[in-house]
């Protein structure tokens, strides 16, 4: 029987885009909620180590792409790797919107975010966005989610 109730749960993957003093980096994250009816709020964990927290931090604005399941290759490309030394944007589908803002155009769409403000969340820093703009750009595309991932070996679980 698994000891952890929350492990049943199946969230969707994403990538959090962002861009500060000319550097831009990627990552992969899960624990994403909508936080007000409208879907204006959201709120997002980042892992307090990444490089994208503090690109985050100082630029106060992100893009949440939605992943589809054709695109696994990004979840070790942009989840277990470092962006500090590397550019992850090589080679990677990949747009600008009207911030300056990185954006991934094979992904099923992006929330253009404004950081209100964040709080620690233990191992992750929690921030409140206010979503300025919602945009679909593959709406007939898969969701991908953790429970696929599981399926196909990508990530243990």
């Amino acid at each position: 029987m698994p000891k952890r109730l929350l492990k049943y749960k199946n969230y969707d993957v994403h990538s959090i885009t962002t861009i500060a003093n000319g550097k831009q980096n990627a990552n992969i994250v899960t624990w994403v909620t909508q936080t007000a009816m409208d879907g204006k709020v959201l709120a997002l964990a980042l892992y307090k180590v990444d490089y994208t927290i503090e690109l985050v931090r100082e630029s106060g604005m992100l893009n949440l792409n939605l992943l589809a399941t054709d695109q696994t290759r990004l979840v070790r490309k942009l989840g277990q790797q470092s962006g500090r030394h590397q550019d992850k944007f090589k080679n990677l589908p990949f747009a600008l919107d009207d911030r300056g803002c990185p954006y991934l155009t094979e992904s099923i769409g992006y929330a253009q975010c404004c950081v209100m403000h964040s709080t620690d969340a233990g191992d992750h820093e929690l921030f409140i966005c206010e979503v300025v703009k919602q945009i679909v750009l593959n709406p007939d595309k898969e969701v991908m989610t953790n429970s696929f991932l599981k399926e196909k070996k990508l990530i243990r679980g």
